[in-house]
C-alpha cells in the first residue's frame, strides 16, 4: 500500500456503497459467494492501490478508510470461483463498478478486456481472461450528496391534474444552438425548455433512462451508440454523458428548476435487466460481484433467463437484489427529489420463480414503503416471457402504460372497421382493464405515440418503418404501426395530403386529451417532429433521434396548447372515478351517455356495426362523486371519422351548449351551438354546457 492512502479498519456493513461521514469513507459490498473483496483506490494519475475489505458480516464485506474525502476514485475486484456451469463468474482481473456508486467518471470502453472470458477462444465463456480491465472501465467516485434544496418540496400533483411529457435528456435540446450546454441536465431545465413546457400545459416530464448505462458492442462496432439508455449498470449514478462538469448537483439543480416551474420529474428506470447481457456479455459489476445471486439463471446455470429480451434479468427473489432496487428508488426520491418512476418491462419485476405475480416481493415492498408509496408509479405492463402481457393487472397505486389505447385510437382514425366500441372504451378510461381493487380512472396512462415506435408525425406520414440507419437491414422495430401515409410515403409537397395529415394529428391529440385517464405526450409531437420513418431510433444519437425545433409547426403547436388547456379547464374530462352510465343522485342523469348523430342512444347493433364512424359522448361528473367535489354542467364530445354530419345536441333546459373545441378550425372556438350542429368529416368537436 502506498502512503497516500490510509490504513483500513473494520467499518460497518451498512449502508451499502461508499459513505462519507465527514472524517472518512465506509465501504460495504454485498457478495454471497465471494472468497475475497478488494477495494481499489485510484490517485490523480489513475495509479491503483488495492486493499482487502477486512470484515464480513453475513454476505456484506466492509471496511472504513479514515481521511478519504469526496472525489476519491475507486472500484472493486472480487475473488471467487470461476465456474460458469455452476453460475459463478468471479474474475479479479476485472475492475468492477460498485452497484451503489453515486457518481461515475465515464462509461465502459468497447474492448475485449472488459469480458471475463477470452474473446474468440474455442471454449467461449468457459475460458478465463487474465487481462486487467481497469484502463477500459469508468471509476466510481465518492460523493457528498448533500445539496442546498432551499424551499424545494415535493409537488404531489394529483393524477387527475397530470399531463406527462416523455422526453430524452439529450435529444430534447441537442438541436438547440441557443441553449447553453445543449444535451445536458442543465439544458433540459433551461429557461427556454421550461417556458415551452409551461405554455404547453405540461405538469410532469418523464425522462428516458438517466441511470448510468453502457453502449452495446454490436452498436459501437457500427459507429452507433445506445442512445435511449436502456442498458443500465449504475442504479444510483446519473449518466455522465449528460453532465457538464461531472457533478451530480447538476441533476439536482435540474430537478429544482422543474419544481419551481410546477413540473414534476418522473424517471424511466430499468431494473429488469442490466448492461451485462448474456453469458457472452461484459463483466462490469453484478456478474463479477456475484453472478449467481444477482441474476436469474436458467436450469443450466451457465445461461440466463431472458424474459427482457436483452440477455439477462435481475433476480428479485434475492433479498439483496430486492434491497438494491429499493435503496436505489429511495435514493432518487430522498436525495435527488424525483417525483416518480416509470418501470421498464415491469412484468419482469413481478416474476416470482419465473411466474408473474401482482403481489410479488418488489410490488409489496414498494406499496408498504412510506417514501415510495407516495410518489407516482407507472408500470410498462409487459415483457417477452410467457404470460408477460399484464395490462390492467397491477395493484394500486401503480398506473400503467396503455398500449391498447394507442393501437385502437390509431386504428379508429385510420378508418379501420369495427372499432367504434373500442373507441368508447378507451375514451371512458378503459374501465374493463382498470376498474378493480379500488384503482382510479387515472390508472390508464394514455398515449398515441411514445419513444418506442413512430412519432405522431410519422404515424400519419409512413405506411412502413424505415430503420435502415440502425444497421439491421430494417429487421428491427415492430411492424404493427397502425399508421397511414395518406397517399405518399414520407414528406410531400401535396397540399391535400399535408392538410389530411394535419387533421389526423389534431384528431389523435384531441382524442388523447378528451379521454378519461392520464395523457402522455411524446416530446416533439407538438412541434411536428419526424424521425424519417424510423420506429426504433434507440441507436440514433443524431438529428434522427433529436427533437427538431427548427421544423416546428406553429399552428399545430397552438392547437395542442388549446386542447391541453381545454382539458385543464374541464375536470369532467379527468376524473378519478370511472363513468359507468349510472344515474347521479343530484339529478338522476347518467354520468355518461353514448349517442348517435341523430341524438338517439347507441344500441347493441350500433356498437357492433363495423361501418359506424361517428360516436358522441355526453359526460358529467361521475355518479358517487361526493358533494365537495361535484361540479355542475356537462361536456358533449363528437368523434367523426365519417362524412360530415348534422349532430343533434342533447336538450339543455337549464343551460346552453357552446362549441369550445373543433379540430377542423385553426383558431380558438367559442360559439353558441344549435340543436343541430354541423360536424366536419374527419374531426373532433367538443361542446360545453354552460348556465344561461
Amino acid at each position: 500500500m502506498t502512503p497516500s492512502f490510509p490504513a483500513i479498519t473494520a467499518g460497518q456493513p451498512w449502508p451499502l456503497g461508499a459513505t462519507f461521514d465527514g472524517a472518512g469513507v465506509n465501504f460495504a459490498v454485498f457478495s454471497q459467494h465471494a472468497d475475497r473483496v478488494v477495494l481499489c483506490l485510484f490517485d490523480e494519475r489513475n495509479k491503483e492501490t488495492r486493499i482487502d475489505l477486512p470484515e464480513r458480516d453475513g454476505h456484506v464485506w466492509h471496511g472504513y478508510a479514515e481521511g478519504l474525502r469526496p472525489g476519491q476514485k475507486y472500484g472493486l475486484r472480487v475473488h471467487g470461483p470461476y465456474r460458469p456451469q455452476q453460475g459463478h463468474r468471479f474474475n479479479p482481473n476485472k475492475l468492477l463498478i460498485d452497484p451503489y456508486a453515486k457518481r461515475l467518471t465515464g462509461r465502459p470502453a468497447a474492448h475485449d478486456a472488459i469480458h471475463g472470458y477470452r474473446a474468440g477462444h474455442a471454449d467461449a465463456d468457459l475460458s478465463f481472461d487474465r487481462r486487467d480491465s481497469a484502463h477500459h472501465m469508468p471509476k466510481c467516485v465518492v460523493t457528498d450528496p448533500s445539496f442546498a434544496w432551499s424551499e424545494d418540496r415535493p409537488l404531489r400533483r394529483p393524477w387527475s391534474e397530470t399531463v406527462i411529457y416523455e422526453a430524452h435528456v439529450k435529444g430534447m435540446t441537442a438541436g438547440r444552438a441557443d441553449i447553453p450546454h445543449a444535451g445536458t441536465y442543465s439544458a433540459m431545465a433551461s429557461p427556454q425548455v421550461l417556458d415551452h413546457l409551461t405554455r404547453l400545459g405540461i405538469t410532469a416530464v418523464e425522462l428516458l433512462p438517466v441511470h448510468a448505462f453502457a453502449d452495446d458492442r454490436f452498436l459501437t462496432d457500427k459507429g452507433l451508440t445506445n442512445y435511449w439508455g436502456y442498458m443500465s449498470y449504475g442504479f444510483f449514478a446519473p449518466e455522465p454523458r449528460y453532465m457538464r462538469d461531472g457533478d451530480i448537483a447538476e441533476f439536482q439543480q435540474m430537478v429544482a428548476r422543474f419544481h419551481k416551474a410546477g413540473i414534476e420529474v418522473i424517471l424511466d428506470v430499468v431494473y429488469n435487466h442490466t448492461a451485462e447481457g448474456n453469458q457472452m456479455g461484459p463483466t462490469l459489476s453484478f456478474r463479477g460481484l456475484d453472478n449467481a445471486a444477482y441474476y436469474r439463471l436458467a436450469e443450466d446455470p451457465r445461461y440466463y433467463v431472458n424474459d427482457a429480451g436483452t440477455g439477462n434479468v435481475l433476480n428479485l427473489d434475492s433479498p439483496f437484489t430486492l434491497r438494491l432496487v429499493m435503496d436505489s428508488l429511495r435514493y432518487w426520491v430522498e436525495v435527488m427529489h424525483v417525483d416518480g418512476f416509470r418501470f421498464d418491462l415491469a412484468s419482469v419485476l413481478g416474476r416470482t420463480r419465473g411466474v408473474f405475480d401482482r403481489d410479488a416481493p418488489l410490488f409489496r415492498a414498494i406499496r408498504q414503503d412510506p417514501v415510495l408509496n407516495r410518489v407516482k408509479l407507472i408500470a410498462e405492463p409487459w415483457d417477452i416471457g410467457p404470460g408477460g402481457y399484464q395490462l390492467g393487472a397491477y395493484p394500486a397505486p401503480f398506473a400503467e402504460w396503455n398500449d391498447r389505447y394507442r393501437d385502437q385510437i390509431r386504428g379508429f382514425w385510420r378508418g379501420d372497421a369495427g372499432l367504434i366500441g373500442k373507441l368508447g372504451k378507451r375514451v371512458a378510461g378503459s374501465a374493463a382493464r382498470f376498474d378493480h381493487d379500488g384503482r382510479s380512472a387515472t390508472s390508464s396512462v394514455n398515449f398515441v405515440a411514445a419513444h418506442d415506435g413512430f412519432t405522431l408525425m410519422d404515424t400519419v406520414s409512413f405506411n412502413d418503418k424505415h430503420n435502415e440507419a440502425n444497421g439491421e437491414e430494417n429487421r428491427d422495430g415492430h411492424n404493427h404501426n397502425l399508421s397511414d401515409n395518406m397517399g405518399a410515403e414520407g414528406p410531400t409537397d401535396d397540399p391535400a395530403i399535408t392538410a389530411a395529415r394535419d387533421r389526423r394529428r389534431r384528431n389523435l391529440i384531441a382524442t388523447l386529451m378528451l379521454s378519461q385517464g392520464t395523457p402522455m405526450l411524446l416530446a416533439g409531437d407538438e412541434l411536428g417532429n419526424s424521425q424519417g420513418g424510423n420506429n426504433n431510433a434507440y441507436a440514433q444519437d443524431n438529428a434522427t433521434g433529436w427533437v427538431d425545433w427548427d421544423g416546428a409547426d406553429p399552428a399545430f403547436l397552438a392547437f395542442v396548447r388549446r386542447v391541453i388547456a381545454f382539458r385543464r379547464a374541464h375536470p369532467i374530462l379527468r376524473q378519478k372515478r370511472f363513468l359507468h352510465s349510472q344515474p347521479r343522485e343530484q339529478d338522476g342523469l347518467p354520468d355518461l351517455f353514448w349517442r348517435r348523430a341523430d341524438g338517439a342512444p347507441m344500441t347493441p347493433d350500433d356498437w357492433n356495426d363495423p361501418h359506424r364512424r361517428l360516436l358522441a359522448a355526453e359526460m358529467r361528473m361521475a355518479s358517487g362523486t361526493p358533494p365537495y367535489a361535484a361540479l355542475a354542467g356537462a361536456v358533449f364530445l363528437v368523434f367523426n371519422r365519417g362524412e360530415a354530419a348534422q349532430v343533434r345536441l342533447p336538450d339543455a333546459p337549464r343551460g346552453q351548449w357552446r362549441r369550445r373545441l373543433d379540430s377542423a378550425r385553426d383558431d380558438d372556438t367559442d360559439l353558441p351551438a344549435q340543436v343541430l350542429e354541423p360536424v366536419a368529416t374527419d374531426s373532433v368537436a367538443a361542446f360545453v354546457l354552460v348556465s344561461r
